[in-house]
């Protein structure tokens, strides 16, 4: 399927967090674009409803028996608040 190419502007700051997030999920920014779009020209899409693939995106796997939430989040508040 051939794409039509698009020209934004759009604030370097909101680029730039949004190529981490695409990142982060393995997945390219034109294609949350283009599914985001995709999702306000529906019509029959209730408010509030998420569609499919934005579930997808925030699927959370329940961690291990051995996992240690607390032990987690303290590792993150020290590296958090730790002077650098």
């Amino acid at each position: 399927m051939s794409g039509t190419k698009l020209t934004l502007n759009i604030q370097d700051d909101v680029v730039s967090k949004a190529k981490i997030y695409a990142k982060q999920r393995n997945v390219s920014l034109s294609k949350i674009v283009e599914h985001y779009l995709n999702t306000l020209s529906e019509v029959n899409t209730e408010p509030g409803k998420v569609s499919p693939w934005v579930k997808e995106l925030v699927a959370v796997k329940k961690p291990t028996k051995d996992f240690d939430h607390k032990e987690m989040y303290s590792f993150y508040v020290v590296e958090k608040y730790s002077e650098k």
